[in-house]
């Protein structure tokens, strides 16, 4: 098979989805299904669908596009908040969008007024990850604003949490996002179908035992596609964390001594020369580099060191395992690492099911409710090893890889 290549496991991606499902269901929380991270991929798409998802969600146009292209009739929702240039080919393709400037709301109504069609609103609220949202205070005058646009419908409010800043969401927050719809309805009439909590940081508190308040939704990606949560970067027991596989061939494999320069010539010149052993270390250099993925959030075998990659290459090293050229190396993918292999065309996406998935007895779905509660602590945790002995060059999660 051709290198480099994501092989892509479906049955994982839909059994995740179908166990995330069953338990929100018991709080009473709808999933939707996040497929920024793999580009609109309509197979992936369909895995989420499959496992029980209400309707997909993503953050680009061009993405939305495609699942439509596909024949992918679910509902699905712009979660970035409208550009002003997309807004007629927003209305045409999403059901819903998320919106926070009146400006384009106005644009929304005009371009929904023309198709002939109601295009559902959800306001994003600002709650403290001060990226995209409304200030609190004047939530309840642009959904007033809204509900007197010809073309346009409140569907619900929602919130972002744990993507660019460091809030992390909690019962507070949870409380006060459903004050919030209370105070919308309030002003407008019981009419929020939708109070969509926030992604996949959210889960610990979704899936604990305080009250889920008006909170009905989330915004799954990442807790899906790679079974880890964003907040902590651990593994989400009951989830498969192994759906995903970078695949790169060996280009070149030597044992090579270490490299300095000599002291400066008469010509001015520093020449290199070699100096000590190798170790008996083989380094290998691998076929692909920082245009197809995020070097630092592979996760390599037992065995192998990560030692540094350019745009084409990528360098490791190994004592006790074979590198030959041509043989293949297997690692694991964080989110920035999965979501910059997914968007580049020189990665072949391959495709496969398993007939029958088995969990490590580690990471049964019995364990899963409870092990959800305790998996977001605090972000200065070191993130664990992604799967059986994989390691990852920078052991600490970025919280600013994610927002699904």
């Amino acid at each position: 098979m051709s290198t480099p290549r994501i092989e892509i496991n479906l049955d994982k991606i839909r059994e995740n989805t179908r166990t995330l499902v069953t338990h929100l269901a018991r709080r009473g929380i709808t999933l939707t299904g996040v497929t920024k991270a793999v580009c609109g991929c309509p197979a992936l798409a369909g895995a989420m669908l499959a496992g029980g998802a209400t309707g997909l969600a993503d953050a680009r146009l061009v993405n939305i596009q495609r699942l439509r292209r596909a024949g992918l009739t679910c509902p699905i929702t712009m979660i970035r908040p409208p550009m002003r240039s997309e807004v007629r080919q927003i209305v045409r393709n999403c059901e819903t969008s998320y919106n926070t400037e009146p400006e384009i709301l106005a644009a929304l109504s005009e371009a929904a007024v023309r198709r002939g069609v109601i295009h559902n609103v959800v306001l994003l609220v600002e709650m403290g990850d001060m990226r995209d949202g409304i200030l609190p205070a004047q939530l309840v005058r642009i959904a007033t604003y809204v509900t007197g646009k010809p073309g346009l419908a409140l569907k619900g409010i929602a919130a972002n949490f744990a993507c660019l800043g460091d809030v992390a969401p909690d019962a507070a927050a949870m409380a006060t996002l459903s004050d919030l719809a209370n105070d919308v309805e309030g002003a407008c009439g019981p009419m929020l179908e939708t109070v969509s909590g926030g992604a996949s940081a959210n889960l610990p508190w979704a899936l604990g035992q305080g009250p889920s308040g008006r909170i009905n939704n989330l915004r799954l990606g990442e807790a899906i596609l790679l079974g880890t949560d964003p907040a902590s970067g651990r593994p989400i027991p009951g989830l498969h964390t192994d759906a995903f596989t970078l695949v790169a061939e060996v280009i070149e494999a030597k044992c090579k001594p270490l490299w300095q320069p000599s002291p400066m010539t008469g010509a001015g010149r520093a020449k290199p020369c070699l100096i000590g052993e190798a170790d008996g270390r083989t380094r290998a250099v691998l076929a692909v580099g920082q245009q197809d993925t995020d070097p630092q959030g592979l996760g390599f075998g037992a065995g192998i060191r990560f030692l540094g990659a350019t745009s084409d290459h990528l360098i490791v090293d190994s004592k006790d395992m074979s590198l030959r050229v041509g043989s293949e190396v297997r690692m694991r993918l964080r989110y920035g690492a999965l979501m910059r292999a997914m968007t580049t065309p020189a990665v072949t996406k391959s495709f496969h099911t398993t007939p029958a998935v088995k969990r490590d007895a580690a990471n049964t779905r019995d364990k899963a409710y409870p092990a959800l509660v305790a998996c977001g602590q605090a972000r200065t945790d070191p993130a664990p090893n992604p799967g059986p002995d994989m390691t990852l060059p920078n052991q600490r999660m970025n919280p600013c890889l994610s927002t699904t």
